[in-house]
């Protein structure tokens, strides 16, 4: 039990792999955090590129408006995603039973958000039904599309450098 069993002992416990692997978790888990803030920046982006479509199209600003409070609803769905998503990660992923808890309680938590705002809006703001349904199903076809679409490039950008 001398020197060179001890070193061999200390080299099991962290291989070069193993840290290999750790660096690309955290890099993966930098790219995700990246990906969700564009993602959100371009949901807010194209509803507001939409709420100038409707403001020019219906020439009122309550359809413009009631498609910003549509859109609101779906970038701020976006955002808590993208936000719960990044909390997930700080703990630890050995209790699966824990992970499948807090994804159900964060699903459920976006949902409720999401029924309770464009409820608000709906029954106390007054907005359009239409204008407001549309924008946050606009909202939310962006949020699908460029979470696949930026996914897709970001996985083929990280093949190119490898």
């Amino acid at each position: 039990m001398g020197d060179a069993e001890a070193g061999t002992a200390q080299q099991g416990l962290t291989p070069q792999l193993n840290a290999a692997i750790i660096s690309a978790l955290f890099r993966a888990e930098v790219q995700e955090k990246r990906l969700a803030r564009r993602v959100v920046g371009l949901q807010a982006l194209v509803i507001l590129v939409a709420a100038g479509t409707a403001y020019g199209w219906e020439s009122t600003p309550q359809h413009a408006i009631a498609v910003l409070g549509g859109g609101g609803v779906s970038v701020l769905n976006g955002a808590l995603l993208a936000w719960r998503m990044s909390r997930a990660a700080l703990y630890p992923a050995h209790d699966a039973h824990q992970q499948l808890r807090l994804i159900y309680f964060y699903a459920a938590e976006r949902f409720l958000a999401v029924v309770a705002l464009l409820g608000i809006c709906l029954a106390v703001l007054k907005f359009s039904p239409l204008a407001l349904l549309g924008g946050f199903v606009l909202g939310q076809a962006v949020l699908l599309v460029a979470r696949l679409l930026l996914k897709i490039k970001t996985e083929s950008g990280v093949k190119n450098v490898q």
